[in-house]
């Protein structure tokens, strides 16, 4: 009768398996995975309400007839703030409120139009041209746009909003 060792035959391997290549139609990289699915979808995106004021006030004043966005009040605070470094609030933000949410967006303008154009024309445009470049740059649905024109720039008005005063 002849012995067999034991430890001889009934030894574990220590070296772990590699595990099979993956096959794919482009070049071969071995050890490393790609996802699949498409890539718009693995991950998430989100869009400040500040990006969206931005793009509707660049939006709205290219339109012809609109002089200003936002009140005295609000254009001066908003100059402020631009010169104050991390403040936020730009000034082609000024004069617009928008509400983001995750697939759409609302938007409310405040305007001042030049004198002697027709104000329901120039509120039409600005809403075309505001919807399409927010919807065109973020992709979210502009739900609404709602415009309160506030003011009229007469020719003979100064640009500067503060006041002269009245003794020199």
């Amino acid at each position: 009768m002849t012995q067999v060792n034991s430890e001889a035959t009934v030894r574990q391997s220590t070296v772990p398996e590699r595990p099979a290549p993956v096959e794919s139609a482009g070049p071969k990289t071995l050890g490393t995975r790609r996802g699949t699915g498409d890539p718009a979808t693995r991950g998430r995106t989100t869009i400040s309400d500040g990006v969206v004021e931005k793009i509707a006030g660049l939006a709205a004043r290219d339109v012809v007839g609109v002089h200003a966005m936002g009140g005295g009040f609000s254009r001066t605070y908003s100059a402020v703030r631009e010169r104050v470094p991390g403040t936020g609030t730009p000034k082609s933000a000024a004069g617009v409120k928008a509400e983001v949410g995750e697939l759409q967006t609302a938007l409310d303008l405040e305007i001042i139009v030049d004198y002697g154009v027709a104000i329901s024309d120039v509120a039409r445009d600005v809403r075309e041209n505001v919807i399409s470049a927010v919807e065109r740059m973020t992709g979210l649905e502009v739900v609404e746009v709602n415009i309160a024109v506030i003011d009229v720039k007469l020719p003979d008005d100064d640009d500067d909003d503060t006041e002269q005063p009245r003794l020199q």
